[in-house]
């Protein structure tokens, strides 16, 4: 490349980082500015594939409104599925019904049972899970593909960390998630050594909606966190 075409692309990655910038900031002021004022949720992650026949579609449906019962308010990724089915049972019960959206090419636009007001669309995945994250008391994952994988273990990681404060993360579907972890416990930690055993503790699973519920109270009861944002920016 010529001296003088390295300086024209100079300026223009500039150029375009610049906006980037600003495009990023603006998601995040307005994510901050609608969940600021929402106050306890629980993010609920699982698969947009999910069809309304399927037993973890209702199992959702139960566990946005058992979370809506319980006072907290429901955060999905806004699109079908899982998130529908969380979102659903929340706008049932008449509780806070959040939504992540995210543009993307195969799954376009959001699902109905969203509050009007509590629908944020999102260019950048990286943004979206800091809303996820922040503002979230404990989350609830469903049986899910590669983005719901990236999720869990995204917070897993900021739990492991201490990036964040402890909070909990509640599997549900034991069919579906009983391999995970006894590959995670086989492997990762026994095998390789890779994690500590209190890094299983992260993650139980139970197969019963309520028992997840429980499993959230239960957390708060005992004063091991108190119910607010996970981390400040």
């Amino acid at each position: 490349m010529q001296k003088h075409e390295m300086r024209t692309w100079g300026k223009s990655v500039k150029a375009e980082n610049s906006w980037t910038l600003f495009k990023v900031i603006s998601e995040l002021v307005e994510g901050f500015e609608t969940l600021n004022e929402i106050g306890p949720c629980v993010s609920v992650f699982g698969s947009s594939r999910t069809k309304p026949g399927n037993p973890y579609y209702q199992t959702a449906v139960e566990v946005g409104t058992l979370l809506t019962e319980a006072g907290y308010g429901v955060i999905t990724g806004g699109g079908p599925g899982i998130m529908e089915a969380g979102n659903k049972g929340a706008s049932l019960a008449g509780g806070k019904s959040v939504g992540l959206n995210i543009e993307l090419e195969f799954e376009k636009g959001s699902n109905p049972f969203i509050d009007y007001d509590k629908l944020i669309n999102f260019r950048y995945f990286f943004v979206r899970k800091v809303m996820f994250v922040k503002y979230a008391q404990a989350f609830i994952v469903l049986p899910g593909g590669m983005g719901t994988m990236d999720e869990l273990f995204e917070v897993i990681t900021l739990v492991q960390t201490k990036k964040i404060d402890r909070v909990p993360i509640i599997l549900v579907g034991s069919e579906f998630w009983s391999g995970l972890k006894g590959w995670i416990k086989n492997v990762m930690l026994e095998q390789a050594g890779n994690i500590s055993p209190q890094d299983l503790e992260l993650l139980p699973i139970v197969d019963d909606p309520k028992e997840a519920i429980e499993l959230i109270n239960a957390f708060y009861e005992k004063g091991e966190e108190d119910l607010r944002p996970n981390y400040t920016l």
